[in-house]
């Protein structure tokens, strides 16, 4: 495996490995500075980074743009030199003032999905940050191309491809995850979505030539080891994305119980599951998603408002709640959203280790 430097604009990350925006309070400034000190883009989940202000509940937006901030301060004293970004989803209320807020703050790069970023180029305005959308398909990367060539005039600074072997929200419907054999819980490399990777890639080359530049690619979903790893590179990719991986390290931002819940999985946890949102997702099973499961109507907060499409009168759950409670370590009543190796986890490691695990 040929290694080189990822080169974004004027931005070189030494290592050509992105860790993947992981929220509530998995990826926050603890973990994305130690990535970014190893070379890596080290990436902070801004999903309702505020949760731990004492007033999150009353004044959510507030609390959430302060941590913000706070975040990227501690990723930046950890990494003086190295590339930190921020994981911003277009599906939540406010998302402009929080992309705002991590320009602000200083980002080298905004990555952001969820949706698709049509918009981000206005919202950052002047600024130099970098830009990067999250798409899934060649249709989701050719709509972006399309309109920000059509309407700015500019192409992403950095296109990143989610397969379907990514953990927690996908960007798949569940017929597509059936294609490429995910409700199975397959192991094998898909063929099937390397196709569309090549597709991808593509409509990637077609728009750098029209806009006579160059558009680098990163592909995450199930990049687990450096076989993995390889094979992605020799798809043509410029790097690749890791989020589960990172969870398991001494660094990560989450409760040690929720890298614990990782560590005790087994292959048959793993499983696909509807989010509140409508959206699938992946998840490992638990007691909370057992009783979703069975249709349990689970008592909420006071509404966070955090997203766009969500009536709590609905929802079987709130997502925030699950999601905070998994990165308190309240594991029996969270969501415990994962990648499809995550049974995988043996042990405690540091990031240099999953680093030099992945491309070492």
């Amino acid at each position: 495996m040929n290694i080189h430097p990822l080169k974004i604009g004027n931005t070189e990350a030494r290592v050509p490995v992105i860790q993947g925006g992981m929220g509530v309070g998995v990826s926050l400034g603890f973990l994305a500075g130690a990535v970014a000190k190893e070379g890596g883009i080290g990436v902070i989940s801004a999903a309702q980074i505020g949760f731990r202000e004492p007033d999150f509940d009353t004044n959510t937006k507030e609390a959430n743009l302060r941590a913000i901030k706070k975040e990227y301060e501690k990723a930046r004293t950890i990494a003086p030199e190295g590339v930190i970004g921020f994981n911003l989803m277009v599906a939540m209320r406010h998302y402009e003032e929080y992309v705002r807020a991590a320009i602000d703050a200083g980002a080298d790069i905004i990555i952001s999905g969820a949706g698709l970023p049509m918009d981000l180029p206005r919202i950052a305005g002047e600024s130099k940050v970098l830009l990067a959308p999250i798409i899934s398909t060649e249709k989701s990367a050719r709509v972006i191309l399309k309109y920000w060539g059509k309407r700015y005039r500019r192409m992403p600074d950095l296109l990143v491809i989610e397969g379907p072997k990514a953990g927690g929200h996908l960007g798949f419907t569940k017929e597509q995850l059936l294609e490429y054999g995910e409700e199975q819980g397959t192991d094998r490399t898909c063929e099937a979505y390397d196709q569309e990777v090549t597709r991808i890639l593509g409509a990637v080359r077609e728009y750098e030539e029209l806009f006579d530049c160059k558009i680098p690619t990163a592909l995450g979903g199930g990049i687990e080891n450096r076989s993995q790893a390889a094979h992605a590179f020799s798809l043509g990719v410029d790097a690749i994305q890791a989020a589960t991986r990172f969870v398991t390290t001494e660094e990560c931002d989450a409760d040690i119980r929720y890298k614990e819940a990782y560590i005790r999985a087994d292959k048959e946890d793993i499983v696909i599951v509807k989010s509140p949102v409508g959206m699938p997702g992946r998840a490992i099973m638990n007691p909370f998603m057992k009783r979703v499961m069975a249709g349990e109507q689970i008592p909420h907060t006071p509404c966070h408002r955090c997203l766009h499409k969500c009536n709590p009168a609905e929802i079987p759950y709130c997502i925030t709640d699950a999601l905070i409670h998994a990165a308190k370590g309240e594991t029996d009543d969270a969501l415990l959203f994962c990648g499809a190796y995550a049974y995988k986890a043996k042990r405690l490691e540091t990031v240099k280790e999953v680093i030099d695990s992945l491309i070492g």
